[in-house]
């Protein structure tokens, strides 16, 4: 099989267990763990295996100079992002979660424009206000039911300040990914953020009652730590040394297929006429962003 054959085949997979991470999570939330407590789990795992992974691993050394550039990457990539997505979905639904997590390319694109300076062209920035239109749609109408609308509403927005801290990460953590082996970067990448969402989430971790966790969910919390966060990071890295940035980022658009398909058919959630709205006005707003025909063209 051709190397492009086998890191197409791996970018989705990725993005299938990205997409099926949002029922099987939030089936996990709040009942048996709250999100606070899921994702010390989740970064004290995802650490203890890149660290062990490490060990066979002969890379360089990190610079002094380094250290804090990737502690602030961290500090977006790990715990803003990590500690707002898992309070968001305990709020609201997976297929809500799911969209608003399409608005990650846009969050790029402006931190972009703002840190580096990078040129923003006309086309794209429609694409932001109509992206941005979607997101502010869902966030405040997205809800299926009106006693939950409050909470709803604040999930949507916790999820939102998630897809941008992760925006925000790419953007501080692009030089650093190229200049050392990612096993390098990953290691210290999550002992930071470790030490960032511990303070956070120790006192909910103390709160689980592990002998009162069904198996299924011990399952679900296996499937969060080894595969959504070890699997998908391995598996994109070899995306992203295969193919094109381009041609990667056009699978972010399966996650709310992937995502929405999997919640409707285990019966975790339900559409409306006002997700599938704001669906396709962020679909849209991302294509504009992300569409290279016309850089390519000059």
């Amino acid at each position: 099989m051709k190397p492009r054959t086998l890191a197409i085949i791996a970018v989705f997979i990725a993005t299938f267990i990205y997409g099926i991470n949002y029922t099987i999570a939030k089936a996990v939330m709040p009942l048996y763990v709250k999100p606070f407590g899921f994702i010390l789990i989740r970064v004290l795992g995802a650490t203890a295996i890149f660290w062990c992974i490490g060990l066979f691993v002969k890379t360089n050394k990190i610079e002094k100079q380094d250290y804090k550039k990737i502690a602030l990457a961290s500090l977006f990539g790990v715990a803003l992002n990590m500690l707002a997505f898992f309070k968001g979905l305990s709020y609201t639904s997976p297929i809500s979660a799911s969209v608003m997590m399409v608005t990650s390319p846009i969050m790029v694109l402006i931190f972009s424009s703002i840190i580096i300076k990078k040129k923003i062209y006309k086309k794209q920035i429609l694409g932001v206000f109509i992206g941005l239109l979607g997101a502010i749609l869902l966030i405040t109408l997205g809800s299926s039911s009106s006693e939950i609308n409050t909470s709803n509403n604040l999930g949507n927005f916790l999820v939102f300040v998630n897809a941008a801290s992760y925006g925000l990460y790419l953007v501080l953590a692009k030089n650093l990914i190229t200049k050392y082996h990612p096993i390098l970067f990953v290691k210290w990448f999550y002992l930071f953020g470790l030490v960032f969402v511990l303070p956070f989430s120790a006192s909910e971790f103390m709160e689980i009652n592990w002998q009162t966790i069904p198996s299924n969910i011990y399952w679900n919390i296996g499937f969060v730590v080894i595969f959504t966060t070890c699997v998908t990071y391995l598996f994109n890295l070899y995306g992203l040394s295969k193919l094109k940035p381009t041609t990667v980022s056009v699978f972010i658009y399966l996650q709310p297929v992937i995502a929405g398909g999997y919640a409707l058919i285990v019966g975790s959630d339900s559409l409306n006429l006002i997700k599938i709205t704001a669906t396709l006005i962020i679909f849209l707003g991302v294509y504009l962003v992300t569409d290279q025909r016309k850089k390519t063209a000059k």
